[in-house]
């Protein structure tokens, strides 16, 4: 960039020309990296472009748009993302927050919510495996008296989950922290205590073709789950019942796929009420089934 004295508007110009080349929505992507790079706040972000480029704000937009341009996805690039409600803290330790994935936790804040008008006060949710912690924020942001547990395998992922709990306010009191395979990072009183149960566990296959990007920066061990992609989802069907309560609820994201060979799972391990619910683009994403009563 020039060492005049320049407007942002002059460098939006040439950042989304060098973006153009790997981004699909490079006027986005720009609008984005001047955002995080000026600080300025949606509204802010027209008027601001007519403001003069600062050092400092110069600097953090270059750092971003070089890391950008070497292929880093963007979420990563920026160190945030939204998430339903929330503002997310993102980097490689997670994955990066998804539109499906925010329908799931729309799935069991939903549950939640009726059993709470049902006359449960304070429900039991577990997010397993949760990464940002994007969907089990939600749901103590979202749900009223709701006693979430956030799980994951990862120590790294758990830093950045910790990290968004910070950002929830008084929501976070309601909020616990366990690290542990799946179940095994639950205490023992919450057997046949859980209200909800969700995740959004491993499903690739692995011999499924994944996005460079995906493959490249996500953590591998948050995507693939066996010849099938199906080992966790395996696991977390056949022990679920033990830690629900008569008729709570396990909600599971998946590929579309997966869902007739988890739906019959399901059956061999004892739920009812089995359902399947389609994502923004109409594709079916989400397993809910139900303990029996």
């Amino acid at each position: 960039m020039s060492e005049n004295v320049i407007t942002w508007r002059e460098v939006a110009a040439e950042t989304e020309a060098r973006l153009s080349v790997i981004a699909d929505s490079p006027a986005n992507e720009t609008r984005w990296i001047i955002e995080r790079a000026a600080g300025f706040d949606g509204g802010e972000y027209i008027l601001g472009l007519d403001e003069n480029v600062t050092e400092r704000g110069m600097h953090f937009h270059d750092l971003m748009l070089e890391r950008r341009l070497a292929g880093e996805p963007l979420q990563y690039v920026l160190g945030r993302w939204g998430f339903r409600t929330l503002d997310l803290f993102v980097d490689r330790r997670v994955l990066i927050p998804r539109p499906e994935t925010e329908m799931v936790a729309g799935l069991a804040i939903d549950q939640l919510k009726a059993m709470r008008s049902a006359g449960i006060d304070r429900p039991v949710a577990v997010d397993l495996g949760t990464g940002s912690g994007a969907i089990g924020l939600s749901l103590a942001v979202e749900v009223e008296r709701a006693e979430v547990w956030i799980t994951d395998a990862s120590a790294d992922a758990l830093v950045v989950a910790r990290s968004n709990l910070t950002g929830i306010g008084r929501a976070a009191t309601r909020v616990q922290v366990a690290e542990g395979s799946w179940f095994e990072a639950l205490p023992e009183d919450l057997v046949g205590a859980v209200d909800v149960i969700v995740s959004n566990p491993p499903y690739v296959a692995l011999s499924d073709e994944v996005e460079d990007i995906v493959r490249e920066w996500e953590p591998q061990s948050a995507l693939f789950a066996g010849e099938d992609g199906l080992d966790d989802i395996r696991m977390i069907l056949e022990d679920a019942p033990a830690w629900l309560r008569p008729g709570g609820v396990l909600i599971l994201e998946m590929d579309p796929g997966q869902l007739e060979t988890a739906s019959e799972l399901a059956r061999s391990f004892g739920f009812v009420g089995i359902e399947t619910h389609a994502d923004l683009a109409g594709r079916d994403r989400a397993l809910i089934v139900r303990r029996a009563s």
